[in-house]
């Protein structure tokens, strides 16, 4: 360092005050301890300067600009060392910004969260961003201090961690005792309540550091694309068999529709072929039929008697005819059994036998 540069440094000596390039940071730790007395120093509006000494607070400053004088500022009498002739005092200097900070990113997996409406275990990933506010300065300096997290970048890695652990937890933790289903939870459905609740669980984690979340924004809860599409369809067929009074019964009836359909394409052009493709099909038919008579037998008796199950209805030699199982075809695209892709399809290849 030349003559004029060493200058500069002393000079820059006399005042002290947060560096540019940090700004916006939420902890600034001044780099020099010894500290002159008369020194100016500057604290800016939506900040404040603590002075820190064997890790206690033995004062600090708000907004303004302070001489740092034994007159002016009482407690750097306490500061003062003997061996320096009482001309500097010892002392680390942290500034605190106090405006809330926004945008900080967050993310992570939660780990396998079991769907109440399937029982799967599914891989589920949470991330967004997060404000948070510093109210009480003086905790969070003693409390990083004796962490050693007192850098910027330091204290936001922890912090995050922080978010992410509460966040992991609720999550988990309102999926089991609310029964939410898992699809409901990703298409954003509970964000607002699961929001509440992190905040609500991350307050008792970071209030002893003086430290708040205020809010989160771009809170998203996702899982991969595949595992979406294995829930929609499990979740699928479990609507479906409530609505047919059982699984069993809903599978029965699928594996008829589907010998049904396959022993109408198989015979197609042969008399024999229609004639068996006709008996499968009416007797698929006739279950799904007979399932949703028995779900209305059940709704009409409130829930509470159980109908006997009921036996595949024998085919009649001739089957039912093509317009008895296209009134059938459409009770059950009613009835949601068959979605539109289904109810055309098989629509078409009664139509065909007209």
């Amino acid at each position: 360092m030349g003559f004029l540069g060493g200058l500069k440094a002393e000079a820059q000596r006399n005042f002290i005050a947060r560096a540019d390039e940090a700004k916006d940071h939420i902890i600034y730790k001044y780099p020099e301890n010894n500290i002159r007395l008369m020194t100016q120093l500057t604290v800016a509006s939506d900040e404040m300067a603590l002075f820190v000494k064997d890790g206690v607070v033995a004062g600090k400053l708000g907004a303004g600009r302070h001489t740092l004088d034994t007159n002016n500022v009482p407690f750097v009498s306490k500061l003062l060392e003997k061996v320096t002739g009482g001309n500097l005092f010892i002392a680390e200097v942290y500034f605190v910004t106090l405006r809330e900070f926004s945008g900080l990113k967050f993310g992570g997996p939660i780990g396998d969260t079991r769907d109440p409406e399937t029982g799967l275990g599914i891989g589920t990933m949470v991330y967004g961003d997060y404000s948070l506010k510093v109210n009480d300065p003086e905790k969070l300096i003693i409390g990083l201090v004796g962490m050693r997290k007192v850098e910027n970048d330091d204290f936001l890695g922890w912090f995050k961690n922080q978010v992410l652990k509460v966040t992991r937890d609720r999550i988990a933790e309102l999926i089991v005792k609310k029964k939410w289903p898992l699809l409901d939870v990703t298409s954003g459905a509970y964000t607002e309540e699961i929001e509440q609740e992190v905040i609500a669980g991350t307050k008792q984690h970071v209030e002893p550091y003086g430290v708040t979340v205020v809010r989160f924004g771009n809170f998203t809860i996702s899982i991969k694309p595949e595992d979406e599409a294995t829930l929609k369809k499990l979740s699928k067929d479990v609507a479906y068999s409530r609505l047919a009074g059982g699984f069993n019964q809903y599978a029965q009836g699928q594996a008829m529709l589907g010998a049904a359909e396959g022993m109408a394409k198989g015979g197609e052009g042969s008399g024999a072929g229609n004639a068996l493709g006709g008996m499968g099909m009416g007797m698929g038919f006739g279950m799904a039929q007979n399932f949703m008579n028995q779900q209305g037998n059940q709704n009409q008796g409130g829930g509470q008697a159980q109908q006997p199950p009921l036996a595949p209805p024998a085919a009649p030699a001739a089957g039912p005819s093509v317009m008895d199982r296209l009134k059938q075809l459409n009770e059950l695209k009613t009835a949601g059994l068959l979605n539109d892709d289904e109810f055309n399809a098989k629509k078409a290849e009664l139509m065909k036998l007209l």
